[in-house]
């Protein structure tokens, strides 16, 4: 009983606390920002409200400025549980479209980030001429690589699922790169002395050493990148006016003032990335335990 309370006071209170406190700028938020909105209404119908009665106005206008969070949990309620899966106003529909390119344009930049950090770290001149183009790329805002390549891609018939993921790899190689550049040149001098000792080559180093060395920052990079190709997944929505995906959600939305759609998307394209998050850092535990690390907690 004492160390569930302990639990409760050390990580689910600092947590519950802080969601209190959003929630309570979010709804002040709402009331500021609606009701010179709601004042104008009344003034037109000469209507007079109670002071409760217009807080309760400002909280249940069909388009707010800013929605309240129950008009935002509402919608995503019924948009979510309420909706057949095929509908197009099922959030699942949209976040499942999204993530279909997500994933194949996290894999991708994934795959080309170990493979850009593998020659970096064995081949000093892409180390020198690569690295600093690598890191100059991502100075170009997203917003205006996404319709570059959509409008070029379009141009040879190359048009759906590839153009967005193509976007998303754009996004994630990047920190998978840095990351296993760090972790592939994170072995000792003197582990890198030993097994040369044993005649190793580069190729046997890399699988033996450096590669097992890097899985930590593989990890932590790839929970980075998987964030990064979902904002690209997004992003890469808008410019191609496509019927599907949060995205589009987000541009309908905005194209019919439907504020309360727009937060629903926003937050479950947040909900979908927490959800992408977790399972990579799933992953990683099970890497580590394939590697023979022990379980956080239990004694070495």
């Amino acid at each position: 009983m004492v160390m569930r309370s302990d639990h409760f006071r050390h990580h689910a209170l600092p947590v519950l606390t802080i969601v209190i406190a959003i929630l309570a700028a979010w709804y002040v938020g709402a009331y500021v920002l609606n009701a010179s909105f709601q004042r104008d209404l009344d003034r037109r119908g000469n209507v007079t409200s109670t002071p409760i009665e217009f807080l309760a106005k400002t909280m249940a206008q069909p388009k707010p400025i800013l929605p309240a969070p129950h008009q935002v949990a509402q919608n995503l309620f019924e948009n979510t549980f309420l909706r057949k899966v095929t509908s197009n106003r099922s959030l699942l529909y949209h976040a499942w479209v999204t993530l279909s390119s997500t994933a194949l344009g996290f894999a991708m930049g994934t795959a080309l980030g170990i493979a850009i950090a593998i020659g970096i770290v064995h081949v000093t001149t892409l180390d020198r001429s690569l690295m600093p183009w690598i890191i100059a790329s991502q100075t170009v805002p997203v917003l205006a690589i996404a319709p570059m390549v959509i409008v070029v891609l379009g141009a040879i018939n190359i048009t759906g699922l590839l153009p967005k993921a193509l976007i998303s790899t754009y996004l994630s190689f990047f920190p998978v790169t840095v990351g296993m550049v760090k972790g592939l040149r994170s072995p000792d001098r003197i582990h890198l002395d030993l097994i040369r000792t044993y005649h190793a080559g580069a190729l046997q180093t890399l699988l033996k050493l450096r590669l097992p060395a890097s899985i930590p920052f593989l990890f932590a990079s790839m929970k980075v990148a998987i964030a990064a190709s979902l904002v690209g997944a997004i992003v890469a929505e808008l410019p191609t006016g496509a019927a599907a995906g949060i995205g589009s959600k987000l541009l309908a939305g905005a194209y019919y003032s439907q504020t309360i759609d727009i937060w629903a998307a926003l937050i479950a394209g947040s909900v979908l990335a927490a959800l992408l998050v977790t399972l990579v850092g799933l992953a990683a535990r099970m890497v580590d335990r394939m590697m023979g690390a022990k379980p956080e907690g239990k004694p070495a």
